[in-house]
């Protein structure tokens, strides 16, 4: 990928991406978070145990697409330990977590998940298996992984083993 062939495909100048984009792994960064935003979008039905279900259900099924492989194989890669390629890792993770954040705030406003819980803690115990089965154990992953997840997710929240520091 280089920006002269980014510039041609959108069909505008080379100067207008850079105007931008300062880098080209800025560029593949912000194409990459909105992709996956758009694959991924954050649910308010109301109920947090359908929020992050819809949530988790997204997540499965854009991981499990040929861009999602992709980035999970890139991101485990060598290449990963470049700065530039780590850097565009945590961009993503980050953006990620930052958009569904509101789910267990509404959450904890509603009554439904204790006070102090941490949205972000929350989300990651929710992401955590369903990584666990792509990444290690080269499991199925599919609606019930994500549901199973969302439960293990609430439970450790209504323990208080997610809260704050």
């Amino acid at each position: 990928m280089t920006v002269d062939a980014v510039a041609q495909r959108a069909g505008v100048h080379k100067t207008t991406i850079y105007r931008n984009w300062k880098t080209s792994d800025r560029l593949v960064a912000d194409a990459l978070t909105h992709h996956f935003a758009t694959d991924i979008p954050i649910p308010d039905t109301g109920a947090v145990k359908d929020d992050l279900r819809a949530l988790a259900r997204s997540l499965v099924a854009a991981m499990t697409t040929h861009a999602g492989r992709a980035l999970l194989a890139t991101a485990l890669s060598d290449a990963a330990r470049t700065p530039e390629l780590a850097e565009i890792k945590r961009v993503l993770f980050e953006d990620g977590f930052r958009r569904a954040e509101p789910v267990v705030t509404r959450a904890v406003e509603r009554g439904e998940l204790p006070a102090g819980t941490d949205p972000g803690e929350l989300l990651k115990a929710m992401v955590a298996p369903v990584c666990f089965r792509l990444v290690f154990t080269g499991e199925p992953v599919d609606e019930t992984t994500a549901d199973r997840a969302v439960d293990v997710a609430l439970a450790a929240a209504h323990a208080r083993a997610l809260s704050a520091p």
